[in-house]
């Protein structure tokens, strides 16, 4: 119960969901019976900060102690058209429980930490089982974002063992066309998120077979995905959704409206998996991080073993330290000729296994 006011209020979503997983929980949501004006007036008794920042849709940000907590009245769903929907407020908390995406994410919990269940989701959670409410096709209407929402969900909460909801599946196949409608914006975060799980290739090889994935990334392919993931273990590499879309064979980050940053990186990869510049070169000029990522795309792309001396070329490399300097060369060299002696210089430096001194180099 909100505090004085008579209301029911529980947390919702991801963090009942993750809280029961063990899995760290970040956003706490907070659904109530209470209308917007009602939160509002609670919270400043209360003497929290109430921030209208959905007000028409229903949520009011309270922030206590710095941090932000939505809280969104009940709701049903009047009218939807695959991106925004007409709600209507409810006291009823199964509407509001009906009107989300997957089973999983319909679960409440009140202030003692009892868990409230509307739709039955409990079971799907605890089989690690992503289940659209209901009737999937009707779900995806809704918000054609749900279409992969599904697969990252299946990517970070699915059991690989048991597969993917065959309903689900027939859903997102008689919808397909909905994926033309969502903005780049939308698509490129969901994208980046999926492929921030520990191992998304069983979902992203589902997404390729039912067809969802040559919709949003065209022209790539999953095969490599698998290998890809593997030879990050192998090489103590953390996920990088920058990494893997490279590893799909996608370089057309602007089509998913990335960062400059996340483009940068994403057309490194891609330059490098096929560069003759081996990995110590690589850690040299990008840095360990990179090179042992190149190492890992190299040998998923071109069905190759991961050299045994790859850790130690890419040690080599990492501490290597150029040992001419621009001022070594000048007055001889100025401006662009400057610059081509220095890369020269590099090269033989380079070619040596960096073992050229300053004054091998200068002689």
């Amino acid at each position: 119960m909100l505090e004085g006011g008579g209301h029911l209020a529980y947390v919702v979503g991801g963090c009942v969901r993750n809280a029961l997983m063990g899995v760290p929980v970040s956003d706490v949501d907070i659904a109530t019976d209470a209308r917007p004006e009602r939160v509002m007036a609670l919270a400043e008794a209360a003497g929290l900060k109430p921030v209208p920042t959905g007000i028409d849709h229903g949520t009011v940000t309270v922030v206590a102690e710095g941090i932000g907590h939505e809280v969104t009245t009940f709701r049903a769903d009047v009218e939807t058209d695959g991106r925004r929907a007409v709600v209507r407020y409810s006291d009823d908390i199964s509407e509001d429980a009906a009107r989300r995406d997957f089973t999983m994410n319909a679960l409440y919990a009140d202030a003692r930490g009892d868990v409230l269940d509307p739709l039955g989701g409990l079971p799907d959670l605890e089989a690690r089982r992503v289940r659209f409410i209901r009737d999937a096709g009707e779900r995806i209407r809704e918000d054609y974002l749900r279409i992969l929402r599904f697969f990252r969900f299946n990517a970070w909460y699915g059991d690989p063992e048991q597969g993917v909801d065959p309903e689900a599946l027939a859903g997102i196949a008689a919808n397909l066309d909905g994926l033309s409608t969502l903005s780049a914006e939308r698509v490129g975060h969901e994208i980046t998120r999926l492929l921030s799980a520990n191992d998304p290739a069983p979902s992203v090889g589902v997404m390729e077979q039912v067809g969802v994935l040559p919709q949003v990334l065209p022209g790539a392919t999953a095969r490599a995905l698998g290998p890809l993931v593997a030879h990050e273990a192998a090489l103590g590499l953390a996920p990088d959704p920058m990494r893997r879309l490279a590893g799909l064979g996608f370089s057309d980050g602007r089509s998913l409206r990335l960062s400059k940053a996340q483009q940068k990186q994403l057309e490194a990869y891609q330059s490098l998996i096929s560069a003759t510049a081996g990995p110590a070169e690589i850690a040299w000029r990008k840095g360990a991080e990179m090179a042992r990522g190149v190492v890992a795309l190299r040998a998923a792309s071109f069905g190759a073993p991961v050299s045994p001396d790859a850790a130690t070329e890419i040690e080599t490399g990492a501490a290597a330290v150029f040992p001419v300097k621009p001022r070594d060369l000048m007055p001889d060299y100025e401006g662009p000729a400057l610059g081509r002696k220095l890369e020269e210089l590099q090269r033989r430096w380079i070619d040596s296994g960096f073992a050229l001194t300053r004054e091998d180099l200068l002689s």
